[in-house]
């Protein structure tokens, strides 16, 4: 696995200052932020308010926030095993009780490519497929027929008919759409791990931007910033950079070439 250094160049292009504890962006360039007093708001790419969910403190801490389909937003309760479908305006669309489903640990939550919801379900050591109902549609193999040593994802990706699982311990594994394993890459200790397609993959540590290409097994790291241990999360969407400060500022970067 080859290694180069270098810099990448970026230019500071809007601050939003709304105490943000987590966020998460569409394809349309909207940005959702959940707020440290416990709203979903939707802002466009200027930093406008769409729509606010204030709704959240019902089942205690979101533990993650998926806008991948920006028609049916997932806020996941992990304590409380509940995920939450908003729709554009975030209106609530459904409520999904896991533990109706005998799922009583799911480690992470994902949209699916037909518009419903992955789960990996830690108990039984599965990935399952539910509907918006709670439905349960596929499951997988035990994973415990397929490894010496359990994965327990914490970040789950759909991306271009496949699906990917993050477990920073483990690395990142690659599978088909009925649960068949296809690949393992050795991403290990990252955090913000992205896929954003196929050929692309990127993440991060305490002092560098990692983007990684599966096709040629290429990772390559990038110094973006002085101190990058001041930030709580990192994530890319096409050109821009979302870097959240420990301070709850969501920094917003262009990515210059």
């Amino acid at each position: 696995m080859g290694q180069d250094r270098d810099v990448l160049n970026v230019s500071l292009i809007q601050t939003l200052k709304e105490n943000v504890k987590d966020f998460t962006t569409d394809n349309l360039g909207n940005i959702y932020l959940l707020t440290g007093t416990n709203q979903v708001k939707k802002v466009n790419e200027k930093g406008d308010s769409i729509a606010v969910y204030n709704d959240v403190r019902r089942y205690g801490k979101v533990y993650s926030l998926d806008a991948t389909n920006p028609l049916k937003i997932l806020v996941y309760y992990k304590d409380f095993s509940t995920v939450v479908i908003l729709d554009r305006l975030l209106n609530v669309r459904a409520t999904v009780n896991l533990r109706q489903q005998n799922i009583l640990q799911a480690t992470a939550i994902a949209t699916s490519y037909d518009s419903n919801i992955w789960v990996f379900d830690e108990l039984e050591n599965k990935l399952k497929k539910i509907d918006e109902s709670g439905k349960v549609l596929m499951t997988s193999t035990d994973f415990r027929q397929i490894f010496d040593s359990v994965p327990t994802p914490n970040t789950m990706y759909d991306r271009d008919g496949q699906l990917y699982l993050y477990d920073p311990l483990k690395g990142l594994l690659v599978f088909d759409y009925y649960g068949g394993k296809k690949n393992n890459f050795q991403l290990l200790h990252f955090i913000d791990l992205q896929v954003i397609d196929k050929n692309t993959i990127t993440a991060r540590d305490s002092n560098y931007i990692f983007l990684y290409k599966p096709a040629s097994l290429q990772l390559s790291s990038f110094k973006a910033f002085k101190d990058q241990a001041t930030y709580k999360k990192i994530n890319f969407n096409g050109s821009l950079l979302y870097c959240l400060t420990k301070d709850g500022e969501l920094q917003i970067f262009k990515v210059l070439k």
